[in-house]
């Protein structure tokens, strides 16, 4: 029951390795290489495969969903420069479009089910369409979401289009975007899913007896206590800026300085909130029991 997890940035894969060794995530081997050089018949061992890993999100999130370590799926949150304004915006033309490979993978390895992440501005350039065509084409059944971080009571937006794909048409597709779309609407913080992330994804704002912006730190309770307690002791830190900005107890500001400082913010900065995948994936599993 061994997973796979592919990541390209050495420091990322090493940090993977460490939280494997330390059992925050599932038992696995990390691979290095591109995606690119990945072929099928490599995979076939692997009861779960999570591509463009970063720091394991998607693995932490399986488990905070409750879906055991030795049930099958992949993952994987392809790179978002192509898309979104910290990159070049080049779209399909940017050599860092690799969908047409991870697709591949999962045309000729046939997972049974397969989680997804994207930034929302994707949406704008038809990622999601290629998405759902080149699957479905592939006899899946898709189904997709825009959900923020603010939906699970996280005190900043980082709004994110998640997407299921179910190999088996079980998905109940309707009731699943439904169910997911709930978590949106009941977060004050939400925005429409196709505008530029950047605005959006900053951990700032006023401290919530401010007033003016205090929805930042006021996300609505949406889904269960166990979600919502992972913020529950954040720290407001005043600013110069006359801004006040969210932390968790214990952790400091990556300024200059840090030890490792640029891995860390390369980290937590490609890495999924896995608070908000473990509810997608706990959305798909009761709707497909």
């Amino acid at each position: 029951m061994t997973a796979y997890y592919n990541e390209l940035d050495p420091k990322a894969a090493a940090w993977l390795r460490e939280l494997i060794k330390n059992g925050h995530i599932s038992y696995g081997d990390v691979d290095e290489r591109s995606i690119e050089d990945v072929t099928p018949n490599e995979l076939r061992e692997y009861t779960q495969c999570h591509f463009f890993a970063g720091i394991g999100g998607w693995s932490l999130a399986l488990r905070l969903a409750g879906w055991p370590d030795d049930r099958p799926v992949w993952t994987g949150s392809c790179p978002c420069q192509s898309f979104s304004a910290a990159g070049k915006g080049a779209g399909f033309a940017d050599e860092r479009h690799l969908w047409p490979a991870w697709f591949h993978l999962i045309n000729q390895c046939r997972p049974s089910v397969v989680f997804g992440e994207q930034v929302g501005a994707a949406i704008g350039h038809g990622w999601l369409d290629l998405v759902q065509a080149d699957m479905e084409a592939a006899d899946y059944s898709v189904g997709a979401v825009c959900v923020p971080a603010a939906g699970v009571g996280a005190p900043h937006i980082r709004d994110r289009l998640w997407f299921v794909a179910d190999a088996n048409g079980r998905n109940a597709r309707a009731e699943w975007e439904q169910s997911c779309g709930e978590q949106r609407q009941q977060s004050e913080d939400s925005r429409t899913c196709d505008l530029d992330d950047t605005e959006r994804t900053g951990l700032e704002g006023h401290r919530p007896d401010q007033g003016q912006g205090g929805r930042i730190g006021e996300a609505r309770p949406v889904t269960e206590a166990s979600a919502l307690d992972f913020w529950a002791d954040l720290k407001w830190i005043e600013c110069s800026d006359g801004k006040a900005r969210p932390t968790q107890p214990g952790t400091f500001p990556l300024a200059n300085g840090v030890s490792e400082r640029v891995v860390k913010l390369r980290g937590y900065g490609n890495a999924i909130v896995p608070q908000v995948a473990a509810e997608i994936i706990k959305s798909y599993m009761e709707h497909t029991s």
